[in-house]
């Protein structure tokens, strides 16, 4: 008989952020982190039942999940769905949380900082237990065409272009510049691959979009002194979930090694930060794509996809 539902007596908070602060122990000497996929696209892992993508925290926890596992498999759904499906979760198959969200409702609950759905409404998680494609007898994926390079990178070049974002080249660095609101990046040949310069340009674009006059993104209240660490663990998220959406790869950062150890600390001494870091970055990325139905823009640096 498949494992039971995760019980709510387990704080979700405490479960979901253990497991994510185990995996980034696990890859820290090498600065690779669960939403890392250096050789292939990342996906998003999507509802069996509903076709739909997860979002938020429940990207990252599932991600986590696969690679302890080794899933190769993005679709996941409750024991319920994959029955009414016609599948049988196999024997002895352990649940992964999954996360949905409640009204506060019960005295002494409280609020994670980013689980607010309105300005007048607060929500609490609770847990729910999900099962991968690979722990069900009988499933037979979908074929899934993969895109090739060429057609993901215009994809992508075109997905920046439409940003108007201030981007500019040269040097040996990639940053964000606030004061001046200008994204900077070395030069494109000097990136190992066009999906690594994609995905580096992610990172910085989800810094962009926490510039006053968009999203106003300001951790100080919630983090501290830890707040730029924040920012940065909220940059690689939303980089994440970009480049899952993008199918792009995405190499380990080597400067994450001055970072590692602030997310840590933050995600130790609050089991809901790692909520505020997914919230926030959900937020950034589906930021980045509303600039996508605004109007169709060209390629402006074609040249690049000959490389």
């Amino acid at each position: 008989m498949a494992s039971k539902s995760p019980s709510d007596r387990v704080d979700v908070y405490t479960r979901v952020t253990h497991q994510i602060i185990a995996a980034i122990e696990a890859g820290a000497g090498a600065w690779e982190m669960p939403w890392h996929s250096p050789e292939t696209a990342l996906r998003c892992p999507v509802n069996a039942s509903t076709g739909q993508p997860y979002r938020g925290v429940n990207i990252l926890s599932l991600w986590v999940a696969s690679h302890l596992a080794g899933y190769q498999e993005n679709t996941w759904a409750t024991f319920k769905q994959w029955s009414d499906l016609g599948h049988k979760v196999c024997k002895g198959e352990k649940a992964t949380v999954g996360v949905f969200w409640k009204p506060l409702e019960q005295q002494g609950e409280q609020p994670a900082e980013g689980d607010s759905a309105s300005t007048d409404r607060y929500w609490v998680a609770k847990a729910f237990p999900l099962f991968n494609a690979q722990q069900v007898e009988g499933y037979v994926p979908p074929e899934r065409p993969e895109r090739p390079e060429h057609q993901r990178i215009e994809h992508a070049e075109t997905f920046f272009a439409a940003l108007g974002a201030d981007i500019r080249h040269g040097g040996g660095r990639a940053f964000y510049q606030p004061t001046a609101d200008y994204i900077q990046l070395p030069p494109f040949e000097a990136f190992t691959s066009p999906l690594d310069y994609y995905s580096t340009l992610a990172h910085e674009a989800t810094h962009w979009t926490g510039a006053k006059g968009r999203l106003d993104r300001d951790l100080s209240g919630r983090f501290g002194k830890e707040s730029y660490a924040a920012e940065e663990l909220v940059a690689e998220l939303g980089a994440a979930f970009l480049a899952a959406d993008l199918e792009l790869s995405v190499d380990a950062r080597p400067e994450n090694a001055a970072y590692v150890q602030s997310w840590l600390k933050v995600l130790r001494a609050d089991n809901r930060a790692i909520f505020t870091a997914a919230s926030l970055a959900q937020r950034a990325s589906d930021y980045l794509h509303s600039f996508q139905s605004l109007k169709a823009v060209p390629q402006p640096v074609a040249s690049r996809l000959e490389l």
